[in-house]
């Protein structure tokens, strides 16, 4: 048989969170709008432009043609009137998108996690046969995590030190980062291999599984800034990093150290929070 083409899966997507956030704003913005209108005095501000300059004239009656003329020192009234007429338009399509949004989230009906399970709900002897266009989140750590890898060799005479999951990693800041990760639950895998656009291979120190988002991030510790060779080499790897499309910030942590300020675990705590919210 031909080799089967790979499938295109489904994104990860906060759309339905979103839809329901901004469903929940509208509501909000709609009351107290609505409240302020109440209270609002009767009458309308018209604008008249000339070439020079705008006017403003009050129509307490629609009836009203020419309407009184405010002048711009009673900044009170106009704010008033110009901000009531702003809202009665903004308010239109508050009503409209709130409507839109509450017959998509009426209608979304967990859709997506139903998806999901589609799939996930299948014993493994069926699973194996699948190619799934989305999966749980347990299936796709199972899946990532049993993929074998070769790590980047240690040699003999570099001080290794061991981590809760039995791994040999180099420095103690590179052990905390280890044991942070597996303590919150967030797959991680170390000095996994990595080929570049250029069919160069890198090991970033952790490649890490941000199950949320659905997407692997590197995760680079600088241990010896205070080395200038070190330093050197390091703005080097970054530099092709991004010429390969890889971010700082997106798809790429650095945490650094020197002798004098070593990485603390607090400091570890709070990238892990940032980039996976845990």
């Amino acid at each position: 048989m031909n080799k089967k083409k790979s499938r295109t899966v489904l994104k990860c997507t906060d759309l339905y969170d979103k839809a329901l956030s901004r469903y929940q704003n509208l509501l909000t913005v709609r009351e107290e709008m609505e409240k302020e209108l109440e209270g609002a005095s009767p009458g309308k501000i018209r604008v008249a432009k000339t070439e020079n300059r705008i006017q403003f004239y009050l129509r307490r009656e629609s009836a009203e043609k020419a309407g009184i003329y405010i002048p711009k020192g009673e900044s009170g009234k106009l704010k008033h009137y110009l901000q009531k007429a702003y809202d009665e338009k903004a308010l239109i399509f508050v009503d409209r998108e709130i409507h839109i949004l509450g017959k998509f989230i009426k209608n979304s009906d967990g859709i997506s996690d139903r998806i999901r399970q589609l799939y996930s709900d299948n014993p493994d002897e069926v699973k194996r046969y699948i190619d799934p266009i989305d999966e749980a989140d347990e299936d796709r750590v199972k899946r990532w995590e049993s993929t074998l890898y070769e790590s980047k060799k240690i040699s003999d005479y570099t001080t290794v030190y061991e981590t809760k999951r039995g791994e040999k990693v180099r420095s103690k800041s590179e052990l905390n980062i280890a044991n942070t990760l597996a303590e919150k639950g967030i797959p991680y895998k170390y000095e996994c291999p990595l080929k570049l656009k250029n069919g160069v291979i890198v090991y970033p120190d952790f490649t890490v599984l941000n199950v949320r988002e659905r997407r692997q991030i590197y995760w680079e510790h600088r241990g010896m800034m205070d080395d200038k060779e070190y330093a050197k080499n390091s703005v080097l790897k970054m530099k092709t990093y991004m010429k390969n499309g890889l971010f700082i910030g997106r798809d790429l942590i650095i945490s650094e150290e020197t002798s004098a300020n070593p990485l603390g675990t607090d400091e570890i705590n709070a990238i892990v929070k940032v980039f996976f919210g845990e």
